[in-house]
């Protein structure tokens, strides 16, 4: 790979439904279908080449890949039904690679866990959408089993999160799993290590910030997409240019991953 190459960031782009919401506490992780669309005719126009975020780590690690000159990496979190519906017609329409982060609890189930944003009936992505999904290209990765905060538990309960998610997975898309996404972002050192001892080849975290070839492979900057991401607040975020709110959210992840935070959690989910 060339040192101009090696020198690039790169923007990994953080989704979750791709929907239309009211509801205050769940809005924030969708991104309406005609705002999505905008968004990939912007990256088809100014040519950007969506990769999975495994080949950038083959990229990186000098392995068979070779960065493209503008890439960017499509990243959709949790595996809502509406993927299948709004997200995979114009990823294909522009022939568009993506990775999807699954949490195997809930496949052909609703989104139980989101208790707090009172959005639990949300329906999500089938074992026949998702083999459908993985065989049209799309990279799918492990999001856990039931999407708990893994730093806070104890190191057998996590390990088996991070190992039945993949497990499930492999049986049943016939597939090597080899990418992550902590839920909620949280992880610590600990986790990571369980990540790599359950045989994955990258992990990402959120970080609001561009990634480089400087990333620690399993703790991926990832920047989210907010619902109302206009054309120029879209293109400043490719970019690394985008301003607050990203940095104050930010301020709010980076606390929630300190220890005395994490203690917090920890005696809150009690």
């Amino acid at each position: 790979m060339s040192n101009q190459s090696k020198r690039k960031k790169i923007p990994i782009l953080m989704y979750h439904s791709i929907s239309c919401s009211l509801n205050p506490r769940f809005k924030q992780f969708t991104v309406p279908p005609a705002v999505f669309a905008e968004q990939m005719a912007y990256l088809y126009s100014h040519r950007y080449t969506p990769i999975t975020v495994t080949q950038l780590i083959q990229a990186l690690s000098r392995n068979s890949f070779v960065l493209p000159e503008q890439p960017v990496v499509l990243t959709f979190d949790d595996g809502f039904a509406d993927f299948f519906t709004a997200a995979i017609p114009v990823l294909k329409q522009h022939n568009f690679a993506a990775t999807l982060y699954l949490a195997t609890a809930f496949i052909g189930g609703t989104s139980r866990w989101l208790r707090y944003e009172q959005e639990t009936t949300r329906p999500m992505l089938t074992w026949d959408q998702l083999i459908e999904i993985s065989a049209s290209g799309i990279e799918c990765g492990a999001h856990s089993h039931s999407h708990p905060q893994l730093d806070i538990l104890p190191a057998t309960v996590a390990r088996d999160e991070i190992v039945q998610s993949k497990r499930l997975l492999e049986d049943h898309l016939g597939l090597e799993i080899l990418s992550f996404a902590y839920p909620h972002g949280y992880h610590s050192a600990r986790v990571q290590q369980l990540v790599r001892e359950a045989g994955y080849t990258s992990a990402c975290a959120v970080k609001y910030a561009m990634s480089s070839e400087t990333d620690d492979p399993f703790s991926l900057a990832r920047l989210l997409v907010s619902p109302d991401s206009n054309g120029e607040e879209f293109a400043a975020l490719l970019t690394g240019r985008s301003s607050p709110p990203t940095a104050a959210v930010y301020q709010i992840y980076a606390r929630a991953r300190a220890s005395a935070w994490r203690l917090v959690r920890r005696c809150a989910a009690k």
